[in-house]
């Protein structure tokens, strides 16, 4: 197998063309000719990930969120992202992100939101010809604003999440994996009464009357793409080694106190 395949197979289902102009998805680091023996699927590309992937006998990392993001004007140890590169580039391990590329698929972050919820017609809430960012759906029944919290912390399995004022009444939802407070005026354009995302700043909170926003946190929002991946990879092959982190559970960079 070498690492062409395994990107082939991803870019089916995440086509790097999709991606938004600000983001890095793709072959981070490696050649597309590359051998690859097993991969190891994450969520962020830690020096942690890449010494899991060397230990598990795996010379290929799949994550969502990518390693460089940002340009780097020096790559010295003691700093996560550097320390991951050198760890990387010293083992022979390539690493890969599907990014807002697997944002911008129904399939992908934002849907499986919904289909955690157990939301009715599910559909793209920015549809820009087959994909586009978030999810939009109506829940089982309507609901209360007290009741939406209350079913959204279950089905997530969240021990708090921050909200605005709660509606009277929930029926449809709109939601948007990741860092979404910049789709919350897409999200009321469905007729929502409720918006789903992580990274909601202060102001935000103050929202018109039927309309609330609920702030599950980044990676809650966006975990379930790791098992996605990996079953992207294993349906395309089926005999090959394709792993998920042991420490998926242990990777979110945020603490509740």
């Amino acid at each position: 197998m070498k690492v062409k395949d395994i990107t082939a197979a991803i870019e089916q289902f995440a086509p790097l063309s999709i991606q938004e102009g600000w983001d890095n998805s793709g072959l981070c680091i490696g050649a597309p000719e590359d051998e690859v023996h097993g991969v190891l699927v994450g969520f962020d590309c830690t020096p942690e990930l890449v010494d899991e992937a060397v230990a598990r006998g795996c010379d290929m990392v799949v994550t969502h969120h990518p390693l460089i993001f940002r340009g780097l004007k020096r790559i010295q140890g003691g700093e996560p992202v550097a320390d991951a590169v050198i760890r990387a580039v010293r083992a022979g391990v390539a690493v890969y992100a599907a990014h807002t590329t697997a944002d911008k698929v129904i399939a992908g972050v934002s849907g499986a939101m919904a289909r955690r919820l157990g939301l009715r017609d599910i559909a793209l809430m920015e549809d820009e010809g087959g994909y586009g960012l978030g999810a939009v759906g109506t829940l089982p029944h309507p609901m209360t604003g007290e009741e939406a919290i209350a079913y959204v912390k279950e089905k997530f399995g969240l021990a708090a999440v921050r909200v605005s004022q709660p509606v009277a009444c929930v029926e449809k939802v709109a939601m948007c994996g990741g860092s979404g407070a910049s789709e919350i005026d897409a999200a009321r354009a469905t007729g929502a009464q409720l918006y789903i995302s992580g990274d909601i700043s202060y102001h935000h909170f103050f929202t018109p009357e039927g309309f609330m926003v609920m702030d599950i946190g980044h990676f809650e929002s966006e975990v379930d793409i790791v098992e996605i991946l990996s079953k992207v990879i294993r349906e395309k092959f089926p005999t090959f080694a394709v792993r998920i982190s042991d420490n998926l559970g242990r990777s979110n960079p945020v603490r509740y106190y």
